[in-house]
């Protein structure tokens, strides 16, 4: 009895089983479509949290007016990191900005979020 499924094999004069072109398209689109999704995700930064970027409070530009680096107040998620003895500095995540910062001064990594990278810098 022939099923769907099967043909006939001339070199052995019998039925065996097969899967139909649309079936292998089929599971060769799910695989290709599983890659793709897979591929795009990102891995979360290290050292940093990969939630959304919290509220954060600037107060100007760190080392001047139109400073990238920008001079960071209290909010509930800086309140933790806020010093009476040093500056809370808030840098764009591997911009020029931040590597001059800490180049230039003291300034120590104190955490990181998705965009932005916070740093505490002595005042004395």
């Amino acid at each position: 009895m022939k099923t769907r499924f099967t043909h006939r094999d001339s070199s052995t004069d019998r039925f065996v089983p097969s899967i139909n072109a649309s079936t292998r398209l089929s599971a060769v689109g799910l695989l290709l479509c599983a890659g793709m999704f897979a591929s795009c995700s990102e891995p979360a930064p290290s050292g940093g949290i990969s939630e959304p970027d919290p509220d954060l409070v600037f107060v100007r530009g760190y080392r001047s007016a139109d400073d990238d680096c920008k001079l960071t107040g209290e909010s509930a998620f800086t309140v933790e990191f806020l010093d009476d003895a040093a500056d809370l500095v808030t840098c764009s995540t591997g911009s020029a900005a931040a590597a001059t910062l800490v180049s230039e001064t003291s300034a120590s990594l104190v955490t990181q979020t998705n965009s932005y990278t916070l740093y505490s810098v002595p005042r004395r």
